[in-house]
């Protein structure tokens, strides 16, 4: 029997690793990458493409924040539907900002062709799941607003629904046919080879203790060594840490944990998801749903698993599954893994230049695989332009978010409510 145990997925699914040793010593570079992410990553490789010198800086290893650790939903758009988008940051501001994150999926996709990143992309789409009449009426009005725009999203009912779900609980299911699923430590992973075969200089469990202008230059100070650039970039995200940023208080934490299988197979097992697409339902605390390239179902959700005890994990697990699928019979549960999600109170965004040479993002609230991919280019193409049109999102301020420990206290305990009442057949 197949012990159940805290461990990533992805990790033990991409056995190639970075090999980077830590930063000692002063060298110098155009631009120091803070946080080997998606962005971060992303960005280096767009300097490097333009002739730049780039040294990157990540604090763990490539891939230990939530680059590696997502559900792996190359998903377009944000959470919140583009209308409400364009209400939150002007017509203008907001239609630049669609227009965006809608192509967002095929740039991934195209990155992966162009650098020959084995990361088990499969070019599907998504489902978003209706788990009740109100999630349809949502549902409804996403397909509205998205087919406005000319984006090529369906919503499924009736027998063609059951067909692409594999359940008869789902009343509809809006398919995005721009979207598509990844093996996001694999993305990473292969992002980063990248810009080592590009010359870029990277640097792993290299933690930034200062950042400080000197003259025309930026010294990015860790433990050991210092960079010397004449721009940096930030994008440490939710994994952000120490006191040498103030970008940590312009957001408030999240989790998000996952829960996979053992491989699986059979009739039951091969009607799930058939068509090849990963889904999430349209429940306030949802739960994801995908398969991955061996076969095993996993499930997630918002909140922290690593402060629960496995055997409520399993019981959630047992609980999503046997509603949505309960042909599969009894399903061995094999691993789980928490990531952080930076949150904003809006669902939207940041983008920060708090001073000349200085860039810095937050705040993508569970889509960083399509838009850090975004932004990381979008930044680059701002610091070799200097022009603020080359970003998708204006710059602001870089203000706090007010109570963010307590935000995030209250999220959390709201999500284990929740989860509790899903385990004893209270809510689902």
């Amino acid at each position: 029997m197949t012990v159940f145990h805290q461990q990533c997925l992805w990790e033990k699914a991409t056995p190639q690793r970075i090999e980077a040793g830590s930063l000692r010593g002063a060298i110098k570079a155009d631009v120091c990458v803070i946080g080997g992410g998606i962005t971060g990553l992303n960005a280096a490789l767009r300097l490097l493409e333009q002739g730049r010198t780039v040294c990157l800086l990540e604090a763990h290893e490539v891939g230990h924040g939530g680059s590696g650790r997502n559900v792996g939903l190359v998903n377009a758009g944000t959470w919140i539907k583009p209308d409400d988008v364009e209400a939150v940051l002007g017509k203008q501001r907001g239609e630049r900002l669609n227009t965006a994150l809608g192509q967002a999926p095929a740039e991934v996709f195209a990155l992966i062709q162009r650098h020959a990143i084995d990361c088990q992309s499969r070019h599907q789409g998504t489902l978003h799941m209706a788990h009740n009449d109100v999630g349809l009426d949502d549902l409804r009005a996403r397909e509205s607003q998205w087919q406005r725009r000319g984006a090529d999203v369906e919503l499924l009912t009736g027998a063609i629904c059951a067909d692409y779900c594999g359940t008869d609980k789902v009343t509809g299911a809006l398919l995005d046919r721009r979207a598509g699923t990844i093996n996001p430590m694999a993305y990473t992973v292969g992002l980063a080879q990248a810009v080592q075969r590009l010359g870029g200089t990277l640097y792993q469990n290299s933690p930034v203790s200062q950042l400080q202008r000197q003259g025309c230059y930026w010294l990015v100070r860790t433990a050991h060594g210092e960079v010397c650039a004449s721009q940096v970039v930030i994008s440490t995200g939710a994994y952000t840490e120490g006191e040498w940023t103030e970008q940590r208080r312009s957001f408030f934490r999240g989790y998000y944990y996952q829960v996979a299988s053992v491989p699986l197979s059979g009739a039951a097992a091969d009607e799930i998801l058939k068509h090849g697409q990963g889904s999430w339902d349209t429940r306030t605390v949802l739960s994801s749903i995908r398969r991955d390239a061996e076969g095993r179902l996993l499930l997630g959700s918002l909140g922290k698993a690593s402060n629960k005890p496995d055997w409520f994990i399993r019981r959630w697990a047992d609980r999503i599954q046997q509603h949505y699928f309960p042909a599969l019979g009894r399903v061995e549960w094999e691993m789980h893994w928490t990531g952080c999600i930076d949150f904003t109170p809006d669902h939207l965004m940041r983008v920060f230049q708090p001073a000349a040479g200085l860039v810095a993002v937050a705040g993508y609230n569970g889509r960083g695989n399509t838009t850090g991919t975004l932004i990381g280019r979008a930044l680059a193409d701002f610091l070799l332009s200097d022009d603020p049109e080359s970003m998708p999102i204006s710059f602001e301020p870089m203000t706090a978010v007010s109570a963010p420990a307590l935000r995030s206290c209250l999220y959390e305990t709201g999500f284990s409510l929740y989860h509790a009442g899903q385990c004893l057949k209270v809510v689902l």
